[in-house]
């Protein structure tokens, strides 16, 4: 039976369908978003959307005949009868188009049950994805032969998601993570697609456990499909791919300024909190074998019997003691937090949960009891604001204590008696609701409680890491990818999760270093820290029984290699963080994938082995063991050689030697960049110089400088600098000097020469000296 459409009605900047069987509204955001949603009864407070993002945007309607035309100066949307929409972009190119026909599921071969009973014993997995529940919907979209996919956070596997399914459940799972995996720690169902070369964006905020399936089923079609909860989507364009991903930042937030330590090396392992002195012993070889280092991180070990807000006293003395003592030889601590409280009666913060309600329930109303790492252990209640208020009190214990941030971990939520049944209570703000609707965002929550105790206790941008989150979780936290593995595919993973991740808003992440699991080499450890040099949370991790993977274990040349891009990075830290300044403007990704900035060449549309770094920078890692050179895909453009200064022309695929010592780097030609001095670590102080390198003959740079801590940067304290070279000409214009400090001495080299600019305090300019 047909459910025509019967007419529209208008309120303001939505349109809603009137449909024989229900109603549509399609809300016009900007002239780049249209939100499509149907009520099914469901609550519709979105955690990863804050605020009105609405801006007036002019429209029109047209009815042409079998189908209404709602048209913005950006998107065009067709609607039909059957509830089916088109979407077109400004020049009427195809964009996302329903399918019309109906979904074929694989036949996966197995003809009846004693065959998947058979089957399973053995542990192959034989669940029916397709199974249709009492809330289950699903949306279909036809797929074009060429139609590319990207985003959907830190999914593993290859960079292009086309003939690839995932499912939208926060997991842990502690098996190696490969690309079979469908879920992982993070929900972030927001998808960037190519069709025929022209760009588009889908963001599906719905928080129950959902499916993507992106023409794994059939070449035809791709579908989405949801568990329960209301059909809520955003259909996003814009003109190229990064535009689409700005305008994905602008609806769900950007990631704030770090504070600029944030950017330095991080030393980590489950262990070293055990004692004080394993962490000083640390510490000091860091310092001993003149390694860079900024943040060493606490694990579990650190508490009194795994309760969250106390600090063990059997082998620390005075912990702000120590916290204070290591900051003064230049290290910042981070210690974990996980959401589990200890039962435990004469525990404070557990009596408090329980007597204040602030605990999820059974059914009957009683506490809700899992075990993880402390035992027995009540959940928070992390959907009610006054639950996220409690825990963000609490906060203040660890920051009194002078530390650096919080890492708030095994926040999905894991449980080690089992799963948590989706029956149990939790809030949906203040509303009742359940873990089946509230599980995708239980990270994403903890994670804004805990940004808000920080940043309400240091007046400080909060450190906050997280292992699950939601879209638009990027606002609160910086996160990482969870428990790889000393493995070289995880090596080669990190590059496609990394570049996704930082495509669906998470601008802030890492990989663990060496793997966390298992056993590292020193070749795998080598190539790992080369190939994330880059990656924004500059981490090595690794699990308590593994071997140790600190660099100077493996001796030389291992250690050498290892304090050679750790000083790299600290060279870069600078133009990283002037990243982050543009960051906050346009929320596209410092770590990117080579089609965010080249989408019309096809040749980079499944490119897994490089990854560029802003728009000046390509890096093209060693993943592969015992690999001593490597091809390089070049894009269009002139590109300089990091190391020789070789030059190279684009669109071209060049092989490059890559001794253990070398990381291929290439520098788009006729650029600036700052260059930072190397340190120990990053000082409070501001810096008095700063060295722009030229790559090429000339270039232009705008240079960010604040106070890297706190939020003055917001009322416009920060400078801004303009450095240009022009042939032999160098100049220096500080156009924005609203942070008190400048540079007294900016130094500009290029490969044959040198120009050295002095601020004269009188005339408040840079002088050649």
């Amino acid at each position: 039976m047909s459910n025509k459409l019967m007419d529209f009605t208008q309120n303001n900047q939505e349109v809603i369908l009137n449909y024989e069987e229900k109603t549509i509204s399609l809300f016009i955001i900007t002239p780049e978003i249209i939100r499509v949603f149907e009520d099914r009864g469901y609550t519709t407070n979105s955690y990863a959307i804050e605020g009105d993002k609405t801006i007036a945007t002019d429209y029109s309607i047209k009815d042409c005949g079998d189908h209404l035309e709602i048209k913005t100066a950006k998107l065009t949307v067709k609607a039909y009868d059957n509830c089916k929409l088109d979407v077109y972009d400004e020049q009427d190119n195809p964009l996302i188009l329903d399918y019309m026909a109906k979904r074929i599921p694989i036949d996966r071969q197995v003809m009846d049950e004693a065959h998947k009973k058979l089957a399973s014993s053995e542990g192959h997995e034989m669940t029916d994805k397709d199974a249709d529940g009492k809330g289950y919907y699903e949306l279909v979209k036809s797929l074009a032969a060429n139609e590319h996919f990207y985003g959907l956070g830190d999914k593993t596997g290859y960079l292009d998601k086309r003939h690839y399914a995932y499912s939208n459940w926060n997991t842990d799972d502690p098996n190696p993570h490969v690309e079979s995996f469908e879920q992982l720690y993070k929900s972030i169902p927001v998808l960037f697609g190519l069709k025929n070369g022209h760009p588009y964006g889908l963001f599906f905020d719905n928080t129950y456990r959902s499916h993507i399936d992106l023409g794994k089923e059939s070449n035809n079609y791709y579908y989405y499909s949801a568990e329960d909860g209301n059909i809520d989507y955003y259909i996003i364009g814009g003109e190229s791919l990064a535009e689409v991903v700005t305008n994905y930042t602008y609806l769900t937030g950007r990631v704030p300024m770090p504070q600029k330590w944030m950017l330095g090396y991080q030393q980590s392992r489950w262990g070293y909190s055990v004692s004080q002195e394993k962490v000083e012993e640390i510490a000091d070889n860091l310092r001993k074998y003149d390694l860079p280092c900024d943040v060493i991180h606490l694990d579990i070990d650190y508490m009194d019997g795994y309760r969250v807000f106390t600090w063990r006293d059997d082998s620390y003395e005075k912990p702000a003691d120590f916290v204070k003592k290591m900051r003064q030889k230049g290290f910042r601590l981070m210690p974990i937090l996980d959401p589990g409280v200890k039962k435990d009666d004469k525990y404070n913060i557990y009596q408090e949960g329980v007597e204040k309600g602030y605990f999820v329930t059974n059914p009957d109303g009683s506490v809700y009891i899992n075990k993880v790492w402390p035992g027995e252990a009540a959940y928070p209640d992390f959907g009610r604001s006054e639950v996220r208020k409690w825990w963000s009190k609490h906060c203040k214990y660890l920051v009194d204590m002078g530390v650096a941030g919080i890492w708030d971990d095994m926040n999905e939520p894991a449980s080690f008696d089992g799963p948590v049944p989706k029956n149990i209570v939790f809030s949906d703000e203040d509303n009742k609701s359940t873990h089946k609707k509230m599980h995708n965002v239980y990270g994403h929550n903890m994670a804004k409680a805990t940004y808000e105790g920080v940043k309400n206790a240091s007046g400080k941008r909060p450190y906050v890491i997280t292992r699950a989150a939601y879209a638009g979780t990027q606002k609160y936290s910086t996160v990482w990818t969870g428990d790889n593995q000393s493995l070289w595919p995880h090596l080669q993973m990190m590059i496609p999760q990394l570049c996704n991740l930082g495509m669906s808003g998470f601008n802030f992440a890492g990989t663990d270093i060496g793997g966390f699991g298992a056993d590292t080499t020193p070749e795998l450890l080598t190539r790992w820290i080369e190939g994330a040099v880059f990656s924004p949370l500059f981490r090595n991790h690794a699990a308590l029984g593994t071997r140790s993977q600190e660099p100077w274990v493996f001796g030389e040349p291992t250690l050498s290699i290892y304090r050679k891009y750790l000083r790299l990075r600290y060279h870069f830290i600078p133009y990283l963080y002037d990243l982050y300044y543009q960051e906050t403007k346009d929320g596209l990704p410092i770590m990117r994938p080579l089609v965010l900035n080249y989408q019309d060449d096809e040749k980079v549309y499944d490119l897994n082995d490089e990854f560029m770094v802003s728009d000046e920078i390509l890096v093209a890692p060693i993943v592969y063991q015992g690999m001593t050179s490597r091809q390089v895909y070049l894009p269009k453009g002139e590109w300089i050689d990091f190391w020789s200064g070789v030059e190279y022309a684009g669109q071209n695929t060049i092989l490059i030697d890559a001794p253990l010592d070398k990381l291929p780097m290439f520098i788009k030609k006729d650029t600036i960049l700052p260059w930072g001095k190397v340190v120990s670590h990053i000082s409070d102080e501001p810096d008095k110089i700063m060295t722009f390198r030229l790559f090429g003959d000339h270039g232009k740079y705008e240079h960010y400088q604040d106070n890297g801590l706190d939020f003055n940067y917001q009322d416009g304290e920060y400078n801004l600098y303009q450095v240009e070279v022009n042939g032999n000409e160098a100049s220096v214009i500080l156009s924005k000097h609203d942070y008190k400090p400048n540079y007294r001495t900016i130094v500009i080299q290029s490969t044959d020469k040198e120009w050295n600019f002095e601020y004269d305090e009188q005339e408040k300019t840079y002088k050649i000296r």
